[in-house]
């Protein structure tokens, strides 16, 4: 799948990379365009901004931020921002009921069935930047309805210190966006111990 990026998109990625100093470490780099899950750890509004824009420019066009829809569409600006410019995945916030959660996963399946890989945050939440909380199911149940997908772990460091959660206006600071190697859900692997693998795939990549 190609798809155009919106210059609106492009633009926003350029001053969040200058904004942030963001330096990109490649242990593992995607070399062609195909429905991956990179996920990361959320500290900042800034996160799903640099970590697309970190991305190689075939890669970037067919990937998609996953955000909550619920925050995303509280404004005609943030809907516009979200949909028109990132085209972003909106999904609501994941309960523990069974049919919230494939409503949830539906539209990400969607996407990945069309060729187009996410941008997830598996906290389901901004952090403190300083620990990478507990993952939520999602990132497991994508492994397990799409079999062989890989799910790339992604550092994000220091974007709490640009963008800290709760303030309107950046700081200029340096950050990090590194980038791990693929993991699959193995056979039979139960999801507290791929979400466990997960989460220290990504912790070992901070600096």
């Amino acid at each position: 799948m190609s798809a155009i990026i919106h210059p609106g998109a492009a633009l926003l990625a350029v001053f969040a990379r200058c904004l942030s100093g963001a330096r990109v470490r490649w242990l593992w780099r995607p070399e062609e365009p195909r429905p991956r899950v990179y996920f990361a750890n959320h500290s900042s509004h800034l996160d799903a901004l640099v970590l697309w824009g970190a991305l190689p420019a075939a890669i970037r066009s067919t990937t998609l931020p996953v955000a909550a829809q619920d925050y995303w569409q509280q404004s005609g600006v943030r809907s516009f921002l979200a949909t028109r410019v990132f085209r972003s995945v909106l999904v609501p916030r994941q309960t523990s009921g069974i049919f919230e959660a494939r409503t949830t996963l539906r539209p990400m399946l969607r996407e990945l069935d069309r060729g187009c890989s996410l941008i997830l945050f598996p906290e389901g939440t901004r952090g403190n930047g300083r620990e990478v909380g507990e993952f939520k199911p999602g990132l497991y149940q994508l492994c397990r309805e799409r079999s062989g997908l890989e799910a790339v772990p992604v550092y994000l460091g220091n974007l709490c210190r640009v963008l800290p959660k709760g303030e309107l206006l950046p700081i200029p600071a340096s950050s990090s966006v590194t980038f791990g190697h693929p993991l699959r859900l193995q056979s039979g692997e139960a999801k507290r111990e791929f979400l466990s693998r997960a989460r220290e795939a990504l912790r070992e990549l901070r600096p």
